[in-house]
């Protein structure tokens, strides 16, 4: 076997090194330099033709002769300053860029950090708030006029007396009404009804609807005339002016004079039921002489003067009543939204932690890309097709004496041949220039 067809055996496919992250800057190879390159190959050479000379080619030799090559190759590397510098060159850059990456990433989470504090000094706050809120509705009723609440203290223990009086009242009212129209309108009177039997009769109410349908709701409904009579009373008192002073006049006079009538027509009726012969005929004049007359005007006017005053401080006392609630529901109301803003908060809160994290783990990455990118800047750059070409051109030589001095037959000597082959590319997996990864920078830090 010749020498040219030996080398062709360990013949090199040109390919790219790309380190991990980026590709170093290509080394441009001056003229002076191609023939450095050229007589370092062929020292590589000779040394193995030496070297094989010297163990017969025997490939276990070959084995610790390519750890010593490789040994060889790594210091020869160390020593070219310049060469390392531009291999290192991208990996410089590249961890300037992580140094800045780290930077921002720190700017990032500082600021991140201070939303964090903010927002959690503003949940403080509403909580704050909402505590004060709280301990307001509880004590606005007692004490009004401390939240500038232009209410009086203690209304509802006023508003439920007024209520209480208000209910019998009415019961009276309503009562008192339905006798006194169903008397005077559609009772008929005999000579042993008292006075009293006369005015207010127990069945006044279930008579009325026995005689008709226009009979009964007359005496149901005639009660909530007055009643409302009451109310325009309160409606008219709540703004003082000189038009409603005078519709309440008005209002009393009404009133009186309907009361007035319904005493008439039931003081006519006894009248007419005990005169004699000699009596005169039933007039105003002596309605006005009869003490029942005056009676049933009292028994009915008074009281539903009464009504109207005590209906007048109930409503008076409820509106009281309504600005306390109505302050107690605004309170109310913020406590909720603040509630709401506070659980909007806790979930930006959330996300902002979140955020926080994966930045601390982004720096952790950098932070060790950038100890990587260090140890690589302080160790040495071994180029693997370097290495592939001048280990190659080591082997070639060891296989050239083979095929030129060892004197055994062409089958052993290429058993030999295979045997070291297998011994280089053994050597190649063990310091990773391999033909898979050929594309990548082996490292080795000294």
């Amino acid at each position: 076997m010749d020498t040219i067809s030996i080398k062709n055996l360990f013949k090199l496919r040109s390919v790219p090194i790309e380190p991990p992250t980026q590709q170093p800057s290509t080394i441009e190879v001056e003229p002076n330099e191609e023939s450095t390159e050229e007589s370092r190959k062929r020292t590589y050479h000779e040394s193995g033709y030496r070297d094989s000379s010297r163990t017969s080619g025997n490939h276990s030799t070959l084995s610790i002769c390519l750890d010593a090559v490789y040994s060889k190759f790594q210091n020869e590397e160390k020593e070219m300053v310049e060469k390392q510098k531009k291999l290192k060159e991208s990996y410089v850059n590249e961890q300037k860029n992580k140094e800045t990456e780290i930077k921002a990433l720190t700017v990032s989470q500082e600021t991140k950090e201070e939303n964090l504090k903010a927002k959690n000094i503003e949940i403080e706050n509403h909580q704050h708030t909402i505590e004060a809120l709280k301990t307001e509705i509880i004590d606005l009723p007692r004490n009004p006029e401390k939240y500038n609440v232009k209410a009086t203290r203690g209304a509802s223990t006023k508003f439920w007396i007024g209520v209480i009086l208000l209910v019998p009242i009415t019961l009276y009212l309503l009562t008192f009404y339905i006798s006194t129209s169903y008397s005077a309108f559609f009772k008929s009177f005999d000579a042993k009804s008292t006075v009293i039997q006369s005015v207010l009769d127990a069945q006044a109410f279930s008579k009325a609807w026995n005689e008709g349908v226009i009979e009964g709701a007359f005496v149901t409904l005639i009660p909530f005339v007055f009643l409302g009579l009451g109310f325009l009373i309160h409606m008219f008192g709540e703004n003082k002016t000189k038009a409603n002073y005078i519709k309440l006049g008005l209002l009393f006079v009404v009133t009186f004079v309907f009361d007035s009538i319904l005493a008439y027509e039931i003081e006519s009726k006894l009248y007419e039921l005990n005169k004699t012969f000699d009596s005169l005929p039933f007039n105003l004049k002596i309605a006005f002489t009869k003490i029942q007359f005056w009676g049933i005007i009292f028994a009915g006017f008074i009281v539903y003067i009464i009504w109207g005053v005590v209906f007048d401080f109930v409503m008076k006392e409820h509106k009281e009543k309504d600005k306390i609630k109505s302050e107690q529901e605004i309170r109310q109301k913020t406590v909720l939204s603040l509630t709401e803003k506070i659980n909007v908060l806790k979930k930006e809160i959330e996300g902002i932690l979140a955020n926080i994290g994966n930045t601390k783990e982004l720096i952790i990455k950098t932070k060790g890309r950038i100890e990587e990118l260090q140890n690589i800047i302080d160790g040495v750059i071994i180029p693997t097709k370097d290495y592939k070409l001048y280990a190659s051109e080591y082997v070639q030589g060891w296989v050239t004496f083979i095929g030129e001095k060892i004197a055994v037959s062409r089958t052993e000597k290429q058993t030999m041949i295979d045997s070291c082959i297998e011994t280089y590319n053994t050597n190649l997996e063990a310091v990773g220039a391999n033909s898979d990864n050929q594309n990548l920078v082996y490292l080795s830090s000294l």
